[in-house]
């Protein structure tokens, strides 16, 4: 399947001139659809490792991070308008130090993504968008002038939780950017049952699970992952920033080391960008009993309407309900089987 991000390109490829550089194209079929001899002119920058990994396995080269790394200059680059607005003035200042001198910049997106909004988007940064294309509902736009070189630099924000402070880093696109969510500040109440061991913060944002557990029990063993490298670089950031030490890990559901925790905790994905997605849930809640040792737990807190009790139970055995709150409902399941 293509998106009409995706198809939308595929209709304008003649203005991709020279190398080219696509950034953040959604996770669909792609790859496989441009022509082979493309692969010498495109390279592709994706902060979703999934996305990454299937480009690359395409015959692309792909760069995954905080920002693209790749030796050249390009003629051309293509944003994929992304699910945050604020995320596309991040995606402008990673772009910069990789145009060639009188580059051409597209937008591609979904017309429900928000793409409509932005040549009003583009005025605060002295850029223009000028619309080319309408069509499989989406849009195609030309940006106007060159993105200001500038560095990137994280969002910094304060949360205090059952009295511990915590200074937060976070960048656009990422889970809690900027706030600590309802979801989330139930969840840390609920976890006095973790004091040691191998932790895994899982999907783990802008770091302030694992950096909560970690500035409350110091004797944990702390790991974080997510399939987003700017969720890791927060999140490293976050630990930094609160001299907390930490493993974090990009990882396209469970890191595959260490092999079992003693306790997992999270407050799971249900999307896929701008789409509801359940499957990134379920995969991981079935997983986690093979990686728990024996009295293992894992704790994770959802919206009251989604159907993670049912492979809770599925998974374990049994599930109990901690808390409900505010529309959240915080499950924990522990291994009572091999």
């Amino acid at each position: 399947m293509l998106s009409s991000a995706s198809q939308m390109l595929l209709r304008n490829l003649a203005d991709l001139a020279g190398s080219s550089l696509l950034m953040e194209p959604p996770l669909d079929q792609l790859a496989g659809q441009l022509p082979a001899s493309w692969r010498q002119q495109v390279a592709v920058f994706s902060s979703q490792v999934t996305v990454a990994s299937r480009w690359q396995q395409a015959g692309y080269r792909c760069s995954t991070g905080l920002k693209p790394d790749f030796p050249e200059r390009f003629q051309t680059a293509v944003l994929f308008y992304p699910k945050s607005k604020e995320q596309l003035t991040l995606m402008l200042q990673q772009l910069q130090p990789m145009l060639a001198e009188n580059a051409d910049i597209f937008v591609v997106g979904d017309n429900k993504s928000g793409i409509k909004t932005l040549p009003k988007q583009l005025q605060n940064s002295g850029l223009s968008a000028h619309k080319l294309d309408n069509a499989r509902h989406a849009l195609w736009f030309v940006v106007n002038g060159r993105p200001a070189d500038c560095a990137i630099k994280a969002q910094t924000f304060d949360v205090t939780v059952n009295s511990i402070q915590l200074r937060m880093h976070s960048y656009p696109g990422v889970f809690n950017h900027g706030s600590l969510d309802q979801g989330t500040a139930l969840l840390l109440r609920h976890l006095t049952h973790i004091q040691s061991g191998k932790v895994l913060d899982f999907a783990c944002g802008s770091g302030v699970i694992g950096a909560y557990l970690k500035a409350s029990q110091p004797a944990i063993e702390l790991y974080a992952s997510d399939v987003s490298t700017l969720a890791t670089a927060a999140t490293e950031a976050t630990l930094a920033a609160n001299q907390l030490s930490g493993t974090v890990l990009a990882a396209d559901g469970l890191p595959e080391a260490p092999a079992q925790f003693e306790h997992i905790v999270s407050n799971p994905p249900f999307h896929t960008g701008q789409k509801t997605d359940y499957s990134i849930a379920e995969s991981f809640i079935r997983a986690c009993p093979d990686r728990l040792v024996l009295g293992g737990s894992l704790t994770l807190v959802a919206n009251n309407h989604l159907p993670y009790q049912s492979w809770l139970q599925e998974s374990f055995g049994h599930c109990t309900i901690l808390a409900q709150e505010h529309g959240f409902t915080i499950y924990q399941c522990l291994k009572t089987r091999k």
